[in-house]
């Protein structure tokens, strides 16, 4: 028999598996992680598509947009402090800024750990349309609310929180409605979806996947 030809060596390398790109409403009361030893509520009863993880965290006790991901330089990029992405925030605070405390938020606040970065801060006119809160926030009949958009671009532990009680207006209810370009949009608590070529591209991205949509109980 004709002996085969030596098969030719190739420097093509082998194809890169698509990485993964979810957003999620994460619930009042969860945890930003999949696993819990005290079995308090985690991601994992939200999303159960294997081997992705959140980018950055959101309190137990705050709300909003969170990102998961394979994507490990994606991740990195988005959390390291040097890259300076904008996060924006709704929340709602006890009593009403005037203009003193705003311009506090929008030029730093003296912490602990050091001040804080200037911020964008915004007295809404009117509450947002948000979905109801599982558990309500604390309401004293004679203390008026308010909502404020901040947008920070550092990630510092509970740094909405601190901030807002530096200026004498403790958070009541914070919901997290942008990491950069991605936006909340119309997911609703503990419902979560790929992110679309649009939301990708604007992360400067190219040939990923996911899964269309899915909610708690799925």
């Amino acid at each position: 028999m004709p002996r085969r030809p030596p098969r030719q060596a190739t420097n093509r390398a082998p194809a890169a598996t698509p990485f993964r790109y979810v957003k999620v409403f994460k619930p009042f009361g969860m945890l930003t992680q999949f696993t819990d030893a005290a079995g308090r509520p985690t991601l994992k009863d939200v999303v159960t598509l294997p081997g992705i993880y959140p980018v950055g965290r959101l309190d137990r006790d705050s709300e909003g947009l969170l990102l998961l991901t394979d994507d490990g330089p994606l991740a990195h990029r988005l959390t390291d402090p040097r890259f300076e992405h904008p996060k924006t925030y709704l929340v709602q605070v006890e009593r009403v800024p005037d203009e003193s405390a705003l311009v506090s938020l929008r030029r730093g606040v003296d912490l602990r750990d050091g001040r804080s970065r200037p911020a964008e801060a915004t007295l809404l006119a009117e509450p947002p349309a948000l979905p109801e809160r599982s558990v309500p926030i604390r309401f004293r009949k004679h203390v008026p609310t308010a909502w404020l958009r901040l947008t920070l671009r550092e990630g510092r532990n509970r740094q909405v929180r601190r901030t807002t009680a530096a200026v004498g207006h403790p958070t009541l209810r914070l919901v997290r409605v942008a990491i950069g370009p991605i936006m909340l949009g119309d997911l609703a608590p503990g419902e979560w979806r790929a992110l679309t070529g649009e939301e990708r591209a604007a992360l400067g991205l190219r040939g990923t996947i996911g899964w269309p949509r899915g909610s708690i109980g799925e």
